[in-house]
């Protein structure tokens, strides 16, 4: 496995993003993977001169799911697909964590729109989508007439022109607007597409879905930081907007967007007791060995961290924690690929199509948007934002994750009572 490692502060590294690495460890563990970077396109800037290109846009950005392996090929292969579900189905994740929205017949999410900010196209999102709804019972989706139509609908945006098809992204996508569907089946979901996986293209996708009203915008990739990223935060500062984003799967360390202080970044939980489609032996969540999480090298601690007032893992204050810099993450979700959730997907990937069991952060992202649409919808307002989460909804609504680690730096690698560097202030529960 070959990983770019970038200096820390005052000497040391981290591990960075995979260019593209594949994790085989067993039948019944995860194949790891990130998806090779194409080419990225150039930076197309807006004329108008609302923000120039930071420092570092011509980076690229990986989408961090697992997938996990269901056994072996006649010729060897890892089996990565077949024609049921092999994960876990949306009653299963609502056994664990209670959460309202995760009932075909909840009507939760009226009225908001979950934007999904993905690179390249799905040219089977809308049918594909339609595949998990039958399968779990939720009524089928169509085509969004305009996002001012009542009700539930699907709406396909490529504000670029239509991108090429990468098939690592479009097995990203699936799960994004699959399970963000799952947790908000009143909301609509628009997947906007942005013209390849660099920054540039990625961020004016994001600002795209700001354009068009969505409520919340869920953003499942990232790559390693960078000195010009501050420069992307305004993207994520449209009034009236959520936006949720991966904290990665390569273990300790910090990557963006999941730095920037204006979104929610979720990490990785394991669901102990949990197993193929059923949870019904669940005993306890722990944290995710792989989980991103970490110390941010470029952006300060934002208002709502340095102003909690709750128990914090090795420390006094978040303050002192980070030594004043931006903590990762705030929130978590189920993300180990053996307690992964089921997604379909017909565009092959590795030579497979069907339903797959998917895990990593990449869960967490979608599926938080989706718990914020049913709660905005709802009227409830603890977990509405990182303010009311750190004032306050973390002792409501948030199961605290106290044990498990993602690697071997001490308190830093370590969760434990009240926030932490691996799983933040924990996972949703008895939400809205």
């Amino acid at each position: 496995m070959s990983w770019r490692r970038e200096d820390w502060p005052g000497g040391g590294a981290r591990r960075g993003v995979a260019k593209l690495t594949v994790l085989l460890v067993g039948a019944a563990s995860a194949l790891g993977m990130a998806v090779a970077s194409a080419a990225a396109a150039p930076a197309r800037w807006p004329a108008s001169g609302v923000h120039a290109a930071p420092a570092g846009a011509d980076r690229t950005a990986t989408p961090p799911f697992r997938v996990k392996v269901l056994g072996r090929l006649p010729d060897g292969r890892p089996k990565l697909s077949g024609s049921s579900p092999s994960g876990l189905s949306p009653a299963a994740v609502r056994s664990v964590y209670n959460l309202s929205g995760l009932s075909p017949s909840s009507g939760a999410g009226a009225g908001q729109i979950i934007a999904i900010v993905d690179a390249y196209h799905d040219p089977n999102a809308l049918s594909d989508l339609n595949t998990f709804n039958a399968e779990y019972g939720y009524p089928t989706l169509a085509t969004c007439t305009s996002l001012t139509q009542s009700g539930p609908c699907f709406e396909q945006a490529d504000p670029e022109g239509v991108p090429k098809v990468n098939s690592g992204w479009v097995l990203e996508e699936s799960l994004d607007i699959e399970w963000a569907h799952a947790e908000a089946p009143g909301a609509k979901i628009v997947l906007v597409e942005a013209a390849s996986n660099s920054n540039a293209n990625l961020f004016q996708a994001v600002s795209y879905a700001g354009s068009i009203g969505a409520t919340e915008v869920s953003m499942s990739f990232g790559g390693s930081e960078f000195s010009g990223e501050t420069g992307y935060d305004g993207d994520m500062a449209h009034p009236g907007t959520f936006y949720t984003a991966s904290a990665g799967d390569s273990g300790s360390g910090s990557e963006y967007p999941a730095a920037s202080p204006n979104v929610i970044a979720v990490g990785g939980t394991t669901l102990n007791g949990c197993s193929g489609t059923s949870c019904a032996g669940f005993t306890s969540e722990t944290a995710w060995s792989s989980s991103g999480g970490g110390i941010s090298s470029y952006e300060t601690i934002p208002s709502y961290q340095s102003g909690y007032t709750g128990p914090v893992y090795g420390a006094t204050t978040i303050n002192a924690l980070t030594s004043g810099q931006r903590g990762i993450p705030d929130v978590s979700f189920d993300a180990n690929p053996s307690t992964g959730v089921s997604v379909y997907d017909s565009t092959r990937y590795q030579g497979q199509s069907g339903w797959f069991t998917l895990g990593g952060t990449s869960v967490g992202s979608p599926n938080w948007a989706g718990i914020l649409a049913a709660g905005q919808s709802a009227g409830m307002t603890a977990l509405q934002g990182s303010s009311a989460i750190y004032a306050g909804g973390y002792s409501t609504n948030l199961r605290d994750i106290t044990s498990g680690s993602n690697g071997s730096c001490g308190t830093d690698c370590t969760a434990g009572p009240g926030y932490d560097l691996v799983t933040g202030l924990g996972s949703p529960i008895d939400y809205p």
